[in-house]
Parts: C-alpha cells; sequence; structure tokens
C-alpha cells in the first residue's frame, strides 16, 4: 500500500541524455516530456547540469534549456543541479543576468546551484577561457560576488545586472566533496551532493555541512538534498535489464570512454574487467532499482540515513517511454502531490 503523503519531496535531475542513435533535438524534446510528466506528478524541481564536450549529454547551454523547460511547464522549480552552474566556467556577472532574466520571465520558480568543477575535460576548460590553476580560491569570492548582484541596488554602485539586482534567486551549493559542503554552510546556503555518481563521502559531507552551519538571511536552519538514481518498472527484473545502460555508462568512463547512452541489450559483462566493473557498481552505489514498491523502500532508507530534506532523483534510461513510465510509477509509490515548495525557512 503506497504512503498517502510523502516521507520528503522528491525532485528530478535529468542530465539530458541523448540515447545512441538519436541526436540533441531528440533529447531536449524528451526532457520538455519528462518535465511536463514531473510537473503533473508533484515533483518539487526539475534540475539540469552543465557539461561540454560530451557527446550524450544535451545540457551544454544549461541556463538556455532551463528557459525551454521553464516555459513548457507551470508549477515546478526549475534550475540547475548536480554540478550545477560550473561556476568557474562564467564570469559572475554573467550568470547573474542569465538567471535573473530566467527569474523575470517565470518568478518564483528558478533555483541556481553552483558547482566548482569544470564539467569537462582539460582541454575543453581551456577552450571555455577556463583557469583551473585559479579555480579553487577563487571560488569563495566568484560565490559572494555572484551573490551580491542580485541584492537590491547600491547608491553609487558601478556594477549591476540587468535583470538581476534585487531579484529573490536561490542559491545552492551543489558538490561530491568535504569542500563543497563546509563552503555551504559557512555562507548559511541550501547544499546538494552529488551522489548518483559519486557517493563516497555522502556520510561525511552531510555531517559537516550540519554541524558547522551557519544561519544567514537566505537560510535559518540546514537543508539537505540528497541525489540518487532511481530506475523503476513493473517487476525488478525489468528495472535491472533497464539499469544495464547506465553501469556500461560508467563502466565506460572507467576505460576513458564516453559517448551516447548505450541500450541495456549492448552491456555484455564479459567484455569488461573486474576493475571496470567494480568502478561502475561503486559510482552507482546510491541506486534505487525495482518495482515502485523497492523503490519507494529503498529511497526511504536513504533519508533514514541520511536525514536528508529532500531527494533529486537521476534516471537515465535508453528508451524514453520507459524513463516517463519510471518517474511517474516512483511518483505515485512515492504518495506525491502537486504542492510546490522552495525549502523550508
Amino acid at each position: 500500500m503506497y504512503p498517502s503523503a510523502p516521507p520528503v519531496p522528491l525532485s528530478i535531475l535529468d542530465l539530458a541524455p541523448i540515447p545512441l542513435g538519436s541526436s540533441a533535438t531528440d533529447a531536449l524534446r524528451n526532457t520538455r516530456e519528462l518535465a511536463q510528466l514531473a510537473d503533473s506528478c508533484g515533483y518539487t524541481r526539475y534540475w539540469l547540469a552543465e557539461h561540454h564536450n560530451m557527446t550524450g549529454v544535451a545540457s551544454a547551454a544549461t541556463a538556455v534549456v532551463i528557459g525551454h523547460v521553464a516555459a513548457a511547464t507551470t508549477r515546478i522549480r526549475v534550475g540547475a543541479g548536480a554540478g550545477g552552474i560550473m561556476l568557474p566556467n562564467h564570469a559572475p556577472l554573467v550568470i547573474a543576468e542569465q538567471f535573473g532574466t530566467l527569474e523575470s520571465l517565470f518568478p518564483g520558480r528558478i533555483d541556481l546551484g553552483l558547482g566548482r568543477a569544470p564539467g569537462t575535460d582539460q582541454i575543453t576548460a581551456h577552450a571555455l577561457r577556463r583557469n583551473l590553476m585559479d579555480s579553487d580560491n577563487s571560488f569563495p569570492q566568484d560565490v559572494l560576488e555572484l551573490r551580491s548582484y542580485f541584492q537590491p541596488p547600491r547608491p553609487g554602485q558601478a556594477v549591476m545586472a540587468v535583470p538581476g539586482v534585487g531579484l529573490d534567486v536561490p542559491i545552492w551549493l551543489l558538490g561530491s566533496s568535504l569542500y563543497s559542503a563546509e563552503l555551504a554552510a559557512h555562507f548559511g546556503l541550501p547544499f546538494g551532493f552529488a551522489s548518483h555518481f559519486a557517493p563516497r563521502m555522502l556520510m561525511e559531507a552531510v555531517e559537516l555541512y550540519r554541524n558547522r552551519f551557519q544561519p544567514s538571511e537566505a537560510l535559518a536552519a540546514p537543508y539537505v538534498i540528497v541525489a540518487a538514481n532511481a530506475i523503476a518498472a513493473d517487476t525488478d527484473e525489468q528495472a535491472q535489464h533497464l539499469l544495464r545502460s547506465l553501469r556500461l555508462r560508467f563502466a565506460a568512463m572507467a576505460r576513458g570512454l564516453r559517448g551516447p547512452l548505450p541500450p541495456p541489450d549492448a552491456f555484455n559483462e564479459c567484455e569488461w574487467s573486474t576493475a571496470e566493473l567494480a568502478f561502475a557498481d561503486q559510482s552507482l552505489a546510491c541506486t534505487a532499482v525495482g518495482s515502485p514498491a523497492s523503490v519507494r523502500d529503498t529511497l526511504a532508507r536513504l533519508v533514514e540515513r541520511t536525514g536528508a530534506n529532500e531527494l533529486i532523483l537521476a534516471g537515465q534510461i535508453f528508451d524514453h517511454q520507459a524513463r516517463l513510465d519510471s518517474y511517474a510509477q516512483i511518483a505515485k509509490a512515492w504518495g506525491l502531490r502537486a504542492a510546490l515548495t522552495r525549502y523550508p525557512q
């Protein structure tokens, strides 16, 4: 029997995957359809992530895709998550203008998640004119500069983000390390941990964030989103079969290979080393897969273990209809209702 009310809100992390044999046009159309389903099912947020030079991901121009999704939906919050907007790739003023524009177009529905990784390889990072040597040192200052552009205008202020100045755009710090957790705590910002692909330091990061959190004007108490992979189907066996695409993608990453999302039947364990398979399984340790009831129970245990205030679910499935069905079944099993939240104050 499904619960009458969800234990915590659920959100969706869409990496805008490009399945093998499809195009970026197909992927972005799929993103639009999934966002509309999420909007109707009661998911709280729909986040996308910045990645560059990846033939299997269509969300490189993340702010543009956020606008595409927000225009196709009516209720759900839309923004950048997982790694979010990779701030060192951009001037803070440009991000303030982009998200100020989005907030002006879709008031009260835009989230701005920030990460400090390149979201790509070093050659592409150079093409983005990113200075990799200084990113760790400049990131805290860049966050402060970005936040300042959303403040009310000051007398004599020489540079303003227009649109952006005076707008309420919630900023999140995102990552998979203790660095991001500590910085989010120091600034009094909500924190999202990317445990859908790097779960090893999840518990330590969440504990550090909560213990060192300093209340701020943005947030009175710690607020944590935990990311997980989630794939539901009518049976556990069917869901495990759908997961094979993601296992293959991560095994390929261990070999230094990237590309479109492969079909599940393309995965043959005999073609991969023990170390490559172990890397895939370790990366996907934070995964709920099975029937809707099985996924619900696994996610409930994750909430109990981490104390997460919210879960955000990635579900890279080769077949688009199976992906839609998976998120719809999870929403029903979790007891979602179409209720909008920001984050508790």
